[in-house]
C-alpha cells in the first residue's frame, strides 16, 4: 500500500523538451532557373565578344578584293607584306625590347619601394602613399611635354631608352602600391626568424620573402609588359626614325588619309594581339591570385 508519504517524496516526471524546429531553407528564384536561362545570355554574349575576332581572322586570311564570309581559300600574303615590306619585323623586335626593360625596371624599383613601404614607418609614409594614389588621376597625355624636354636635354629623343623609362615611370605607383599590399601579407615572423639563424636583412627578404610573392611579382611584371606593349602615345611622341618604331606606332602607318589596307591592318592587328594573348594564357592563375592578394590589405 503506497502511502502519502511515498508518494511525496517520489521525483516528479521532468518536462518534455521540444525539438528545435529544424531550419528550413529557401530556395532562391536562380537555384531553380532552368539551365537555358542561364546558357542563352552568356551564348549571346560569347557572340558578340568573338564576332570582331572572326572579322579580323577574315580580313587577314581572305586573299584581297574577296567579299566571302568564309576565309577560303585561306592566304598568307597580308602577313607576308606586313611583316617584310612595312617592316614589322622591325617593330615586333622593338616592342619586345621596350616591353621586357619596361617589365625588369618597373618590378625591380616597384619591389623595392613596396618592400619599404611595407616594413618600415617615417613621416611622410601617408603623404607619399597619397601622391602615388593621386598620380593615378594624371593622364598620361600631360606628361608629353615635361618628358620631351627632359628627353631633348639628355639626347635621348628617337631612343628605345626615352619609351623606356616614361613606361616605367608610368607604371610604377600602381605596381608598387599593389606589391606593398602584398608584402604585407607576408608574416612579418617569418623574416624575424631568418634574422635568428644568422641571415641579415637582405638575405632573409631574398630566401624568405621573395618566393612567397611570385603572383605578386607575375602579376606587376605582366601588367607592365603588356601595357607598354599596346601603349601608342609614348612611342609616337619620342621615336621619329622608323627603325625605332613599335608595332603600335606600325600599326598607325597602315591607315592614310585616302584608303586603309584592311588586309594589311588586320594581320598587324593579329601579330600585335598574339603574343599578348599567348601571355595572358600561361599567367591568368598567377595574375588573378597577384592581384586578388595585394588588394586584400592596404
Amino acid at each position: 500500500m503506497i502511502t502519502k508519504e511515498a508518494t511525496a517524496a517520489a521525483p516528479a516526471p521532468a518536462p518534455a523538451v521540444p525539438e528545435p524546429p529544424r531550419p528550413t531553407t529557401r530556395r532562391r528564384a536562380w537555384d531553380e532557373a532552368p539551365r537555358w536561362q542561364i546558357y542563352l545570355p552568356l551564348g549571346i554574349y560569347l557572340v558578340f565578344t568573338l564576332i570582331p575576332f572572326y572579322w579580323i581572322l577574315l580580313f587577314a586570311l581572305r586573299p584581297a578584293g574577296s567579299t566571302s564570309l568564309v576565309p577560303w581559300p585561306m592566304t598568307t600574303a597580308h602577313f607576308e607584306k606586313v611583316w617584310t615590306d612595312r617592316g614589322f619585323g622591325t617593330f615586333f623586335q622593338n616592342s619586345v625590347l621596350v616591353g621586357v626593360a619596361t617589365l625588369f625596371m618597373t618590378t625591380l624599383v616597384a619591389l623595392a619601394g613596396g618592400y619599404a613601404l611595407a616594413r618600415f614607418d617615417f613621416r611622410i609614409k601617408r603623404g607619399f602613399m597619397l601622391a602615388l594614389l593621386c598620380s593615378q588621376f594624371v593622364p598620361g597625355a600631360l606628361l608629353l611635354v615635361p618628358l620631351f624636354e627632359i628627353f631633348a636635354e639628355l639626347r635621348m629623343i628617337n631612343s628605345l631608352g626615352s619609351v623606356i623609362i616614361a613606361e616605367t615611370v608610368f607604371q610604377l605607383p600602381l605596381s608598387m602600391i599593389l606589391l606593398s599590399n602584398f608584402i604585407k601579407n607576408v608574416p612579418y615572423s617569418l623574416e624575424e626568424a631568418a634574422w635568428v639563424d644568422g641571415c641579415d636583412r637582405f638575405r632573409a627578404f631574398r630566401v624568405v620573402v621573395l618566393p612567397l610573392l611570385r603572383p605578386g611579382l607575375i602579376a606587376v611584371g605582366s601588367f607592365a609588359f603588356v601595357h607598354s606593349w599596346n601603349h601608342f602615345l609614348f612611342a609616337l611622341m619620342f621615336l621619329n626614325n622608323q627603325e625605332k618604331q613599335t608595332v603600335p606606332v606600325g600599326l598607325n602607318t597602315l591607315m592614310s588619309a585616302d584608303s586603309v589596307d584592311l588586309g594589311a591592318l588586320a594581320a598587324g592587328g593579329i601579330i600585335a594581339a598574339v603574343p599578348v594573348v599567348i601571355v595572358f594564357a600561361f599567367i591568368q592563375k598567377w595574375l588573378i591570385t597577384g592581384f586578388s592578394a595585394g588588394a586584400v590589405k592596404g
